[in-house]
């Protein structure tokens, strides 16, 4: 009975050093899920900042909507003003 509860007593330890390896390799995926989550969060910020300077290079240049540009310089303008009025209180 004794050598029964010591063969069940070392499967439980071994159990439980299984699962906490385990639990450490998933904490450190998450972590490097996390990481490429930022950086890719980042990459499409910087892709759509891009994508709106070409789209306004477009409409200067000819080859793009004027209108749509009017209204991103007009925005912008906006924006600018806020950020002096803010600065001025």
């Amino acid at each position: 009975m004794l050598e029964g509860l010591r063969t069940r007593i070392e499967q439980l330890i071994a159990l439980y050093e299984a699962e906490k390896a385990e639990n450490q390799r998933l904490r450190e995926e998450l972590h490097e899920c996390k990481e490429t989550g930022k950086n890719l969060r980042e990459q499409i910020m910087e892709l759509e900042s891009e994508i709106e300077t070409r789209k306004l290079t477009e409409a200067f240049t000819g080859g793009g909507d004027k209108a749509a540009a009017r209204e991103k310089v007009d925005t912008l303008i906006r924006e600018i003003g806020k950020c002096i009025s803010c600065l001025e209180d």
